[in-house]
């Protein structure tokens, strides 16, 4: 699998780009900002975007989402329950960082379960992980998982905003990452990358 990240805007979002080796097809994970510089590392990789996947839908996650669609021509990808936010700067907090992110609407809705494939080898399940907002995700592969702003490394995702609930965090934590294999990578949607196993052991919200 090629695997590239790049940290955008001021609170360094983890924005990823993953694709096949064998057909060049690609996705980008969360493009909070820095479009240009997310579409250098594409061009360097000759990749093929077919998808912009957003874990979820606040504004430091989505802000490059309509640049990115302009240079690639990928399908916009997010769960049902946070499409809204795609378009009201209100819901995506962006109105509260100072810019008004006004993006395009989703091409597809995704639901827990649903399956996106990359080309021929690379495959995503999407994990339904509320608690950060109402429609996040995790995205699950063969030995890692990008858990966007639901856990992170040593720590887990704020609650406090509108559409947030800690219940459901933890609930998300719990039932749908902490059954996966510890040896599992997570890439977050800020700061370090870790291992499920680390953060059950050392999480201190979850120990």
């Amino acid at each position: 699998m090629i695997f590239k990240s790049i940290k955008t805007g001021q609170i360094a979002t983890n924005c990823y780009i993953i694709g096949c080796q064998e057909t060049k097809e690609g996705a980008i994970i969360d493009p909070g900002f820095d479009g240009q510089d997310i579409f250098n590392l594409v061009q360097e990789e000759e990749l093929d975007i077919k998808y912009i996947i957003n874990t979820h839908g606040h504004g430091d996650h989505i802000g490059a989402n309509g640049e990115l669609k302009r240079l690639t021509g990928a399908e916009l990808l997010i769960h049902q329950a946070d499409a809204e936010y795609l378009t009201d700067p209100g819901k995506n907090l962006s109105v509260y960082m100072g810019m008004e992110i006004s993006g395009p609407p989703a091409d597809r809705l995704l639901q827990d379960g649903d399956v996106i494939k990359i080309g021929n080898t690379v495959i995503l399940e999407v994990l339904h992980t509320p608690g950060h907002t109402p429609g996040g995700i995790s995205l699950k592969g063969k030995n890692f998982v990008f858990t966007g702003d639901t856990l992170f490394a040593g720590s887990v995702g704020r609650t406090d905003f509108p559409g947030g609930s800690q219940e459901e965090l933890l609930a998300s934590i719990k039932n749908k990452l902490l059954v996966l294999p510890g040896d599992y990578l997570i890439y977050p949607g800020h700061g370090p990358s870790s291992t499920l196993e680390k953060e059950k052991q050392s999480n201190p919200f979850l120990v």
